[in-house]
């Protein structure tokens, strides 16, 4: 009852809210934060209670949820920053974002605790509906509308990838469809199954090279950012993958292609992220880099050491956008000119913003710190120069975070603007999340592999190096060098375009010319044959058989004519004609 009611909820209640429109507005805020901690409390009893529930479905194929070990963080985890977020929206957005919100939570807890591909193709759709509702939220401004095409069309190609690897499951004998068979499949059904993963999650996770979608994700509003790049949809597709380890285990080429897509993705979104001009940009290309650490993970076998980085840097991440969206109300700008000692003139927004960014930096004692290293540890044991990138992407990581700290408490380059007051409902929730951020990674000190202190230090050692760096580089030049490419997020969206989206238009441009002049033409050129034959058929074939019709009429006439001559009515005529008959008749028989 439990496990259907977490999930039950939150539809019910996001419905309603849809549903009720503007009418529902002043109700939207209390029913949604009572809806999310009604949902905490239920996620925290099934997180200890482990319940699993069934129905049936589709013959073979139960709807089946349950919580274990590693679904119990994200079940808990969903709810916690849902409430933050939507506690941080109160008085600023209505039932519709509400209710939008409600069921892209709904939509993650259905993935999280899905037992097979039935439930999580479900969960999967409804995720990836409601970002594009929420991305393109003010949809009234084309731009905005744009974003959430773009990235529900980037999402959506990627997501073909479940389907197929749906296709390849029952084609191998996983009548069932559950994720504990895909691991058993033989091989080469296996391998399209994990294929069909793999390309899924790096969509949904915005790794390399669909990256260019979370970056036009941040037309949405700031809790819609938060929420998407922390509990949801993006750690959507890491989990994923760690959920079905066993499978990129029992191919070995799928693990090592996460591993390595993984460690790529870090290093390069995260050089985007040390460039960016915009603070939720850079929060935006260090998603992709700290999500590419989870994939690094699954890929690696290290499913406690991603599952604790999941969590710490849904946290963390949750935190700082939440901190950007305080300062885009009190300062309206997010460029980092307009933020330069931001941090001084909101005390504690600053402070909480420090932390997640220290937080996100990989330094000690913070929660991504330790995450980071559990599962670094484990990709030494398989791989040292995947173990020597990852500390790469590990100084890239605190050099973008030391960079937007040193400038939100820099002074202000033009004077101390004017201070805006945040309320409550504004910096209230970045509390619980800084505490969070903190602590997250030494609470999840006991389910973590035994730590070496040489990699610990090492690991601290490069990112306060890093951050330093950035921070004197900041005093000394102002700001980074402008880079192009880098600026533009590697030209990825350009890429796309010229690979995909350009041939795509050419052959539909290419199908429409075929319908226009193959298909209706053949249909066409039929109707002008039909035509053609029938006004012969009218003109000529017709007239002649009309014309015989008319010939008999005439002649039959003309008999009718000639047989009424005789009947004149005279007896002695009829004599007559009796005695000529019979003479003829006379005549007839002699010469026969």
């Amino acid at each position: 009852m439990v496990l259907w009611l977490l999930v039950g909820v939150p539809l019910v209640a996001g419905a309603a809210l849809l549903l009720g429109g503007r009418r529902a507005d002043r109700a939207a805020a209390p029913a949604g934060l009572a809806v999310s901690a009604l949902l905490l409390g239920l996620a925290i009893t099934a997180a200890l209670t482990r319940p699993a529930i069934s129905a049936e479905f589709l013959d073979g194929m139960p709807f089946a949820l349950r919580v274990d070990g590693l679904s119990a963080a994200l079940v808990v985890l969903v709810p916690s920053v849902l409430l933050a977020v939507l506690a941080f929206s109160v008085g600023e957005l209505g039932a519709r974002f509400f209710g939008l919100m409600l069921l892209f939570a709904d939509a993650m807890l259905v993935t999280v605790t899905a037992t097979g591909l039935v439930p999580l193709l479900l969960g999967w759709e409804v995720m990836g509906a409601a970002s594009y509702a929420l991305i393109g939220f003010h949809w009234a401004e084309p731009g905005r509308a744009r974003a959430g095409t773009i990235a529900f069309l980037a999402t959506r190609g990627a997501d073909l990838g479940l389907y197929v690897a749906a296709g390849a499951a029952l084609a191998g004998g996983a009548g069932a469809l559950g994720l504990h068979q895909l691991a058993q499949l033989p091989d080469g059904w296996r391998d399209v199954v994990a294929a069909g993963v793999l390309l899924a999650a790096f969509g949904k996770s915005a790794q390399l090279p669909f990256s260019f979608w979370l970056s036009r994700a941040m037309a949405g509003p700031s809790p819609v950012s938060a929420m998407l790049h922390s509990a949801t949809m993006v750690a959507a597709g890491a989990y994923l993958l760690l959920r079905l380890e066993p499978l990129l285990g029992a191919t070995p080429w799928a693990g090592w292609l996460a591993m390595w897509a993984g460690v790529a993705t870090a290093l390069a979104l995260g050089a985007v992220a040390v460039v960016q001009r915009d603070l939720k940009q850079l929060l935006a290309a260090s998603t992709c880099a700290q999500v590419g650490f989870m994939v690094l993970a699954a890929g690696a076998g290290a499913v406690a050491g991603g599952t604790a980085q999941l969590v710490a840097h849904a946290a963390t991440k949750s935190l700082l956008f939440l901190c950007a969206g305080a300062w885009l109300a009190a300062l309206g700008t997010q460029s980092f000119p307009g933020l330069r000692g931001a941090a001084r003139r909101h005390p504690v927004v600053g402070v909480t913003f420090a932390v997640g960014a220290l937080s996100l930096a990989g330094l000690p004692p913070l929660s991504i710190w330790l995450a980071k290293d559990a599962l670094l540890a484990e990709v030494l044991h398989r791989s040292v120069p995947l173990y020597l990138l990852g500390l790469a992407a590990t100084a890239l990581s605190a050099a973008y975070a030391g960079r937007a700290l040193t400038l939100a408490l820099s002074a202000p380059a033009h004077g101390d603007a004017q201070r805006v007051a945040i309320g409550p409902w504004r910096w209230a929730p970045l509390l619980p999340l800084a505490a969070g951020a903190a602590a997250l990674g030494l609470l999840a000190l006991p389910w973590l592999p035994p730590l070496k202190w040489p990699e610990l230090l090492a690991s601290a050692l490069v990112a306060a190096a890093a951050a330093t760096a950035a921070a004197a580089l900041v005093h000394v030049r102002g700001e980074v060098a402008e880079q192009d490419v880098l600026s533009g997020w590697l030209r990825l969206e350009q890429a796309a375009r010229l690979a995909v989206v350009r041939p795509l238009d050419a052959m539909a441009s290419a199908c429409a010319r075929f319908d226009e002049r193959v298909v209706d033409g053949g249909v066409r050129l039929s109707a002008a044959v039909a035509t053609a034959a029938a006004r012969l058929a009218g003109n000529r074939l017709e007239w002649s058989v009309d014309g015989a019709v008319r010939g008999v009429a005439r002649g039959a006439r003309a008999m009718g004519r000639l047989a009424r001559r005789p009947q004149t009515g005279q007896l002695h005529q009829y004599y007559a004609q009796a005695v000529v008959a019979l003479a003829l008749l006379a005549l007839l028989l002699v010469i026969l």
